[in-house]
């Protein structure tokens, strides 16, 4: 009896470890949908606490946590911290401008505070519809006037004049992020390869560095005339793809942001182990599975910090080289409200401040978030 017992209690052990190998898909997604709903809320919580995390939306974390009723009290503090500081120290800073602001008077007037810049948001956005609707009524008019010649004679030759309004406040932003994402990606091809090329070799990181630490410095300001230069000289045709003045601009901050993005991707390079290097020559990979699956993979993260900082430099750099390039982008468009000096001007112009500003937030966050989903340990 005792050795029926004993072979019984085997055959149980061995069906036990049998199991989870012969666990059907179906079974597994009986056992995660017969979960208690705590875990799944608490899974789904997490889940969601790292999509914040990813994208730097942090204030939302104690949000979530304050949902899934994880420490209540906690989540409250944390969330007074993250969202209430901030708010009441921003709502400090419209009190004092507000008040400050009537206190200075200039050429064009008193500062406007920010009531007055509120408005002047809300006009340049209805100049903006206005404009696109005299845009649809110009095209309108011209395809009724079409209609009218095709029935008359329908061998008749029409065509579709573009539209030369002026550029409105939006289609002035959309022109910037154009012209600095240009200049960033023109700046990351050049960037990246000679970065690598200066963290294997340390021949080519001597020859240049040099080259880097002098340019590296220079104004957009110095580079600016260069460039309007040589551009006026190569680049002459009859019918240009792209104006002038946003070829200068992209150069312009090209040679201005390469920089950051080249050094880290040096730095980051050269500090790989060794031992993977080790690796690659053991395994006898040529050069360029080495770079594609070693290196490059181990210094993505201070790529992306690189190519962070340069969008920075770029998109800071583009104002000064939209003002004197004239490209009609945000940088024209601050330039041209000083030169108008009306009373709505410098209303404008700290319009114009604000969306510089915070569209510099918004790219840092995407390139930060990026940064963050292409580095090691960073998963969703």
């Amino acid at each position: 009896m005792t050795m029926n017992m004993q072979s019984n209690t085997v055959l149980k052990d061995e069906t036990l470890a049998e199991a989870p190998d012969t666990v059907t898909t179906a079974e597994v997604q009986d056992i995660q949908v017969n979960k208690k709903p705590g875990e799944r809320k608490i899974a789904l919580s997490t889940r969601i606490v790292n999509f914040l995390e990813l994208t730097g939306l942090t204030w939302g974390i104690p949000i979530t946590k304050l949902c899934a009723g994880d420490d209540p009290a906690g989540q409250i503090r944390e969330l007074w911290k993250i969202m209430g500081i901030p708010v009441i120290a921003f709502v400090v800073f419209l009190v004092i401008w507000d008040w400050s602001a009537a206190k200075v008077q200039t050429s064009l007037g008193a500062i406007p505070g920010p009531a007055a810049i509120w408005s002047e948001a809300v006009n340049l956005l209805d100049e903006h519809y206005t404009e696109r609707g005299k845009e649809t009524g110009f095209y309108d008019r011209q395809k009724q006037r079409n209609t009218e010649i095709l029935a008359k004679d329908p061998g008749a030759e029409v065509r579709i004049r573009p539209y030369t309004g002026k550029p409105t406040y939006l289609d002035q932003i959309l022109t910037s992020l154009w012209t600095v994402f240009t200049g960033f990606f023109l700046a990351s091809i050049i960037a990246i390869p000679v970065g690598v090329l200066c963290g294997l070799s340390s021949t080519v990181n001597t020859a240049l560095n040099p080259l880097i630490q002098i340019f590296k410095p220079v104004s957009p300001l110095a580079w600016l005339p260069i460039v309007t230069l040589v551009v006026s000289a190569v680049y002459v045709t009859e019918n240009p793809m792209f104006q002038k003045a946003f070829i200068t601009s992209a150069i312009t901050v090209t040679l201005c942001s390469l920089w950051p993005a080249l050094i880290n991707t040096a730095v980051g390079v050269a500090s790989i182990d060794k031992d993977l290097m080790n690796v690659s020559r053991v395994l006898q990979l040529s050069w360029f599975k080495t770079v594609t699956k070693i290196v490059l993979p181990s210094a993505l993260p201070l790529i992306f910090t690189g190519l962070r900082l340069s969008l920075g430099v770029g998109w800071m750099v583009l104002i000064a080289s939209e003002m004197l390039a004239q490209n009609p982008g945000l940088g024209k468009f601050v330039w041209d409200e000083f030169q108008n000096g009306s009373s709505q001007s410098l209303g404008r112009i700290m319009v114009a401040v604000f969306t510089i500003g915070v569209i510099g937030f918004l790219l840092d966050r995407i390139m930060m978030t990026l940064q963050k989903f292409f580095s090691f340990g960073k998963t969703l």
